[in-house]
């Protein structure tokens, strides 16, 4: 007999809200949820895969420790004693440096994800820190941590109210967006249009969202940031600067004006093949809208000036008086974040607080560049030890990173590794234990980040559909397990690591005078906690002690759990609003509009106005029904367009010799693929296209479906070499490449 159960969908950044259809254990249909409060029914080709992708044959059921070399099926117990006894003589030799972490795109969107990582790596004290965000979002990190003082105080474009919407490097109806956290992506442009209101595409790809723009700029790789440099330019050139009620929030706007002086419309032209006319163009439409956006994302942040382009989208909302105002760009603010404290200055961010051992890379928001984590572990330095052992939680840098055939060799050399993964896949083959945690049907789902970046506030909450599986074991608990294991605590109960946090979190908020429980005694606070789990209790304090929050009692018709719970399809809390200067950090108080790690970069922007490659260029793409590398093993989203293909231009094919369905070479500075072409006018010429997260054709692995047509790893064309400085990002659009025409069929 069959039943309904809401859950919110972990399968992309639009954590639409789904009705599933369960018969027993087995989630055998997914629906768009009309009455959640987000997304009222909007579905995409991954959300209506649920059940394909949570019931995958090839999902690890039990725990893998290798014996004799290999990997075998072991007991919890023995997967967390051989945890500890790989990790701990690591530490103690070594120090906790030698054990690297690195954290995938996953752990974003599960609880788990955002509630233990951190906690793991406080009680480790490693440095050796290494995300995916080094590969997609950090220069847009490191920007906003410049100029409003927090990493992650990132304004999203208001979707719902804007005029003018110009994006940058972001194709929402195929990514359903990124850093801006919008249901129905595509409906948001759809509805902007038929109210009469402008959308920009900025892209060398004619994409899906290009296709339904006023105006598509396809502008050449790379050259994101001096386009965005030369309309900053036009603004003040012909007085259209206009901060109106930002102007006392603001400092350093005739700095601003003194940098970009020579990054004329008639300067940038030539290198982003774009007329000097559209750019003017392109700045007074913004700049004359009744409320305008600029929203950039992954393919104008992995490039060489990543963190110019992103700091520069910025710029653009703050000097035509958008950023903080309905209809432009605004700071959300979501049911967990920390109580709110008054404006004032805060303690600013920095970056290089420590560098790696080998290429002397700066940490960027307490990371290092995953494009360095091989060398980290390969090569000896007088700097300090290696790192021995790595921990990987829901991550497979051996296809996300550059040169994953040299990480590939790289794992293999480690003293020991733990990888927390439902698949074993291309990196956690290389573990010697392998940790897996159960389907999302099974788990309890909270959006912690994305809803710091959603289009619209509000909160929702999931328990899980069905019950955890008899020799499942509970993903927050895998993680719980991982820390004591780590750390020296193992075989203490997994329930300790929630109660030290509660009791951490509250010791700390009675002390604090902005806290809605100061003065308290924390037992007694601790004692009105609700929740069936330690992961629920911490989102009830988190709950309480928020924004909306009824302050433990403070304001009863603040937030609670149970008032989460009484609303299955969620709280609406209304549409973004204002908010500065509360949200600003600097230690100003004020938006910093030029700081000096950007000043001190700009002028190797200015040496990129008469750079230009002669040859190829490559750029990336992504697929309606992918996610990075952890979908293609669901038949369901693999197949007809979503295949691992070289776009490339007509006249560029002709010229190489290049056959459509024929197999071609592409070679780069890491090494070289072949994979089959797909001639379309669909890019610009110069411009050649492959996606990413393929490669699936290593073995060991147990991705049954993905191997059957494995595609090809894009990253191993790069060498890891590339990076934008302050960020520390891989450069992975607008990289030289070669391609040559093969004979052989594929």
């Amino acid at each position: 007999m069959s039943r309904t159960a809401l859950r919110i969908c972990p399968l992309c950044e639009a954590t639409c809200g789904l009705t599933l259809t369960i018969e027993g254990t087995r989630v055998t249909g997914a629906r768009g949820d009309r009455e959640d409060v987000f997304s009222r029914g909007f579905i995409c080709p991954k959300g209506a895969s649920f059940g394909a992708v949570d019931g995958d044959p090839d999902r690890l059921r039990t725990p893998l420790v290798r014996r004799d070399g290999e990997l075998r099926e072991a007991t919890w117990e023995e997967a967390f004693d051989a945890v500890a006894a790989g990790l701990r003589p690591v530490v103690e030799r070594y120090g906790p440096h030698a054990v690297g972490v690195v954290l995938g795109n996953p752990n974003v969107h599960t609880m788990a994800g955002a509630l233990y990582p951190q906690v793991l790596l406080g009680a480790l004290g490693t440095r050796s820190v290494f995300t995916a965000s080094t590969v997609d979002q950090m220069p847009k990190h490191v920007s906003c941590g410049l100029l409003y003082g927090d990493a992650n105080a990132i304004p999203v474009p208001d979707l719902d109210h804007t005029d003018h919407l110009l994006l940058i490097g972001a194709n929402p109806l195929e990514s359903n967006g990124s850093l801006c956290t919008a249901a129905d992506f595509p409906g948001k442009l759809k509805a902007l249009r038929a109210r009469g209101g402008t959308l920009t595409v900025i892209d060398p790809r004619r994409t899906r969202t290009a296709k339904l723009a006023d105006r598509h700029i396809a502008v050449r790789p790379g050259t994101d940031a001096l386009l965005l440099a030369a309309m900053t330019y036009v603004l003040f050139d012909e007085h259209l600067v206009d901060l109106g009620e930002l102007a006392p929030h603001v400092q350093g706007v005739d700095e601003v004006r003194q940098q970009v002086r020579d990054f004329t419309p008639e300067a940038v032209s030539e290198a982003c093949d774009v007329a000097a006319d559209e750019i003017r163009a392109l700045a007074r439409e913004l700049a004359a809208a009744p409320t305008a956006a600029v929203y950039g994302r992954i393919g104008s942040c992995t490039v060489p000036h990543g963190t110019l382009a992103s700091w520069l989208v910025d710029v653009l909302n703050i000097l035509t008086g958008n950023l903080d105002r309905p209809g432009g760009a605004l700071f959300p603010q979501a049911a967990t974040d920390r109580t709110p404290r008054p404006a004032g200055p805060g303690r600013g961010f920095a970056l290089g607080r420590w560098h790696s051992r080998v290429s002397q890379y700066p940490e960027a928001k307490g990371e290092l560049p995953l494009s360095a984590l091989a060398e980290e572990i390969d090569t000896a330095t007088t700097e300090g030890e290696p790192i021995r052992a790595l921990i990987a939680v829901a991550s497979n840098p051996v296809l996300s990173a550059p040169d994953g055939a040299r990480l590939d060799k790289a794992l293999d050399s480690l003293d020991f590794m733990v990888s927390v993964d439902p698949y074993l896949n291309e990196t956690a083959r290389h573990a010697d234990v392998v940790l897996p945690p159960p389907p999302p049907s099974q788990s309890p789902h909270h959006d912690f980040a994305f809803n710091t970046l959603a289009v619209r506030n509000q909160v929702r909450y999931s328990r899980p559909a069905i019950p955890l599986e008899p020799g499942r074991m509970a993903e927050t608990e895998i993680l719980a397990r991982l820390i004591l294991a780590a750390t020296g605590m193992h075989g203490a109960d997994p329930a300790a690591v929630d109660t030290m946090v509660i009791d951490q979190t509250l010791a700390k908020a009675v002390k604090d005078p902005n806290s809605p429980v100061h003065g308290r005694d924390p037992g007694e606070v601790t004692a009105q906690l609700t929740g069936d789990t330690g992961p629920e209790r911490r989102l009830d304090m988190m709950l309480r002690l928020g924004p909306y929050g009824d302050g433990f009692g403070v304001r009863p018709d603040g937030l609670t759990l149970q008032q989460l719970l009484a609303h299955p399809h969620g709280i609406d809390l209304g549409p973004l609003a204002s908010r500065l200067p509360q949200p600003l950090k600097t230690r100003s108080g004020k938006v910093e509009l030029l700081p000096q790690p950007i000043a001190d970069d700009l002028p190797r922007l200015r040496l990129a106005m008469s750079e230009r490659a002669d040859g190829l260029v490559l750029v990336g793409r992504r697929h309606l029904r992918s996610n990075n590398s952890w979908m293609h093993n669901v038949p369901a989203l693999t197949g007809g367009t979503n295949r691992c293909t070289l776009h490339i231009h007509p006249e560029d094919a002709e010229r190489l010799g290049v056959v459509d369905g024929a197999p071609v070479r592409v070679k780069g500075a890491g090494g070289e693929v072949t994979a089959p072409a797909e001639i379309t006018d669909g890019l610009r010429r110069g411009v050649v296209s492959l996606p990413h997260g393929w490669g699936h054709d290593r073995p060991g692995t147990r991705l049954n479906h993905a191997s059957t047509d494995p595609g090809v790893n894009v990253n191993q064309l790069l060498d890891g070499s590339l990076l934008d400085p302050l960020s520390g990002n891989a450069v992975l659009n607008g990289v030289p490449v070669e391609v040559a025409a093969l004979s052989a069929p594929l």
